[in-house]
């Protein structure tokens, strides 16, 4: 294994720890409507996540780091072709920051609703326009020879790319419902654990739907697992931790549900992973122009530097997300000063 490969492994690493944390922040913006019935209701869900959601963007940030300073050529590219929708990404990680911060500055019930709209649309937004972009480059971009990506925001919504969105956007809410199995009590609880067998169900079928219209389609990532057996062990597991978190879910083990959960999300990134290696950006141009682990990465002494870099600061993160889980652990409580 090169430098550039064990950086692959880290991107995809990072990647899914941004997915796991920052997707229940996300199942919890798109949960807050329709599950909470008052104002106490709805603080309580913004309080659980209060102190930790911008901690949680941290790793997105990792995530856009390594691919400024590690795969630079997919990062440019990226930009070429995807800015408008990375634009929109933006603005709806703005709104829903603005919406959770300036919620509850000001009593006014339509001063209240209006950013509890702006919270759950902007977090489903985000959910939408991460799963199309994704569903878009498991499937291929038109990626010329020079490294450039021609596409309109009219053509990243193809049927698969938005089927991606969706099944994104249950898999999220799955998330932070499982989360917030930890954080509520009484009958907003009681509430939540009657919905959750209908959204995991959700997510079930879409995922199935996904993985069908893959297979027919023979696209280049699923190619690797009708060639090998080994990189079945993947998607087998994340299919286990779906059952195991099933099963707890119904015993009630509400921590264990949801790393359980979060398991599934990383083994589904990793399946994803083994699928499209070597290549990190596929053409539908031509096979030729794929950008891979070893044309697109920078150079040996900047990789190195890079992990030196990594090996210091990682811990530190991994030392702060631990620590401010730690000290919010149990039921969210309202207070008055609070969210």
């Amino acid at each position: 294994m090169n430098l550039a490969d064990l950086w692959f492994g880290l991107f995809v690493l990072i990647i899914a720890g941004y997915l796991i944390l920052d997707g229940f922040d996300m199942g919890v913006g798109m949960l807050h409507l329709p599950l909470a019935r008052n104002d106490t209701e709805r603080r309580t869900m913004l309080n659980s996540i209060g102190p930790i959601w911008d901690g949680n963007e941290v790793w997105l940030v990792l995530g856009g780091g390594v691919l400024f300073a590690v795969f630079p050529l997919v990062y440019a590219s990226l930009f070429s072709g995807f800015y408008l929708a990375m634009m929109l990404v933006l603005v709806t990680l703005i709104l829903r920051a603005v919406a959770i911060e300036f919620r509850s500055k000001e009593p006014g019930v339509r001063w209240r609703t209006g950013w509890d709209i702006v919270f759950g649309a902007s977090s489903a937004g985000l959910a939408l326009l991460l799963g199309v972009a994704f569903g878009n480059i498991v499937r291929g971009v038109p990626l010329d020879s020079s490294g450039n990506i021609t596409v309109s925001l009219i053509d990243l919504l193809s049927p698969f790319a938005l089927l991606f969105g969706v099944t994104t956007l249950a898999m999220f809410t799955l998330q932070g419902a499982f989360y917030l199995t930890m954080k509520l009590e009484g009958d907003l609880l009681a509430r939540l654990r009657a919905w959750l067998p209908r959204i995991a169900g959700a997510f079930f079928v879409l995922m199935t739907l996904i993985i069908v219209v893959m297979v027919m389609d023979d696209q280049q990532i699923t190619q690797r697992y009708t060639q090998d057996i080994w990189p079945v062990i993947f998607p087998a597991a994340a299919l286990g931790a779906f059952a195991v978190a099933w099963r707890m879910m119904r015993s009630g083990r509400d921590f264990a549900s949801f790393m359980a959960t979060s398991a599934m999300i990383a083994l589904l990134l990793v399946s994803a992973a083994i699928g499209m290696y070597p290549n990190l950006l596929i053409s539908s141009i031509d096979a030729a122009n794929n950008l891979t682990v070893a044309n697109a990465a920078s150079a040996d002494n900047t990789l190195t530097v890079a992990l030196v870099v990594a090996v210091i600061g990682m811990p530190f993160v991994l030392l702060y997300t631990a620590g401010v889980y730690y000290i919010f652990r149990g039921r969210t409580q309202v207070e008055p000063e609070g969210y």
